[in-house]
């Protein structure tokens, strides 16, 4: 008897490569999935603020419903709407230069730029407001929280700052509109001089025609 080897074609080779070949890099993408699903839900409790509310592995943002504005937990940043924009800045705007973090209460989300649906955190979460009954990190005794971020000083001095700034700003307002009033008051002044001068001049040409 004889054997019948039967060689497979070129076409059959090529289709198992390729097969072989759209596996492996579906393994590639599969893993590299992971590992970006796994990052983007790590932990970062050591980015959470000393004020920050317990309980929170993972904290991307805060919503603080007293000022319906948001803290960005990775970026220490309160993002705020002020002229018709949302800004990111370190400190929160001068309205609420005394308003007490420590006190007020914090939702957690995670969510991707949560501000852009501002209106649906505002009505979900309006009925915290004013609630001071929320436990924070800075008085947790909790291990997790050992390394937490304590950036309030640095935050309040940012405050400080922003609230000497408008000081400032409000004081040269002040002053360039006294500078305004005197300059009328001069102008005033000026024009009853000539006046003055105008009628004692015509006063002396009378007197001269008689």
């Amino acid at each position: 008897m004889f054997n019948i080897v039967i060689q497979p074609n070129k076409h059959t080779i090529m289709k198992k490569l390729i097969f072989t070949a759209v596996i492996l890099v579906s393994c590639l993408t599969f893993k590299n999935a992971n590992a970006q699903i796994h990052f983007s839900v790590g932990v970062n409790i050591g980015s959470q603020p000393d004020w920050g509310p317990v309980g929170y592995d993972r904290a991307a943002y805060y919503y603080i419903p007293d000022i319906d504005g948001y803290y960005d937990v990775s970026a220490h940043q309160y993002i705020y709407f002020e002229n018709n924009v949302w800004v990111h800045r370190p400190y929160l705007p001068y309205r609420f230069r005394n308003y007490d973090l420590y006190h007020g209460y914090k939702v957690v989300i995670n969510d991707r730029d949560p501000w852009l649906r501002n209106s649906v955190y505002r009505t979900r979460y309006m009925g915290y407001r004013g609630r001071r009954d929320q436990s924070i990190i800075r008085n947790s005794r909790d291990a997790r929280y050992r390394n937490h971020w304590r950036g309030a000083a640095q935050d309040e001095r940012a405050r400080q700052l922003d609230a000497r700034n408008q000081h400032l700003n409000q004081r040269a307002r002040q002053l360039n509109q006294r500078d305004q009033h005197l300059d009328q008051r001069a102008h005033h002044l000026d024009q009853r001089a000539k006046n003055d001068h105008n009628k004692d001049q015509h006063d002396k040409d009378h007197h001269h025609d008689h």
